[in-house]
């Protein structure tokens, strides 16, 4: 009787082994960062070590404020086809 007893309490165990390790898993969720971070100096200014805080639009530009032709962003391109009457 002895042995039954703890048979049967043997398979029950066994029996409710995997409902214990189907516990839920809590889900952590990332704290991504948006772009719109800026990273400081101490004294206020934007560091340009990272790449949100460096500029990439270059213009060149005369003494006089007039675009500099030297430089292909200023410089347009136009098709025109000349034609000449004899």
């Amino acid at each position: 009787m002895k042995k039954l007893l703890s048979m049967v309490s043997l398979a029950a165990m066994l029996m409710a082994t995997p409902f214990v390790n189907a516990q839920t898993t809590v889900t952590k969720t990332k704290n991504t960062k948006t772009k719109t971070t800026v990273h400081l100096k101490k004294d206020g200014t934007p560091d340009k070590r990272y790449k949100e805080n460096k500029t990439t639009t270059v213009v060149h530009v005369k003494k006089d404020g007039s675009p500099d032709k030297r430089y292909k962003e200023n410089k347009k391109t136009t098709s025109k086809t000349v034609v000449k009457k004899e």
